[in-house]
């Protein structure tokens, strides 16, 4: 699985939880982002990070760890409580809580943790996953 194919894969499942009443907007990397003109919002960001290698072999015959990070950064009006954060915060760990999607695990999600300097006029909590890929190269057009 590629690295594309493992972000869209995560996005998607993301986008499809937002999109349920009710629905919450969603930006994800390299996106213009302005969460002061939204309420409520989620930021996406996917990246990756340590891999290493299963099996010996070569690159058609070995199996491989991919590690990724997901952070959702969680935007709310500030000064109303944080009542309508920790809601979405909630619908978020349960999404990810344990999910096998795609080939795809998921680790327990870490927070929400509340952010010491959101935008202004925003009160903002974050929330982070790690997950982990198996690369089969035995299945990959290398």
């Amino acid at each position: 699985m590629d690295l594309n194919t493992i972000r869209q894969t995560i996005e998607q499942t993301l986008v499809t939880e937002l999109a349920k009443a009710p629905p919450i907007a969603v930006a994800f990397n390299n996106m213009s982002f302005d969460p002061t003109k939204r309420d409520p919002v989620v930021q996406c960001l996917v990246s990756f990070g340590s891999g290493a290698y299963l099996t010996q072999g070569g690159k058609r015959d070995s199996l491989n760890s991919i590690v990724g990070l997901i952070v959702l950064n969680i935007f709310t009006p500030d000064g109303v409580g944080s009542g309508a954060n920790y809601t979405i915060a909630t619908r978020l760990r349960n999404l990810y809580n344990r999910l096998k999607a795609e080939g795809i695990n998921f680790d327990s999600p870490i927070g929400p943790e509340v952010l010491s300097s959101p935008p202004s006029g925003k009160f903002q909590t974050q929330l982070r996953i790690t997950f982990e890929v198996y690369e089969d190269l035995r299945l990959e057009n290398v």
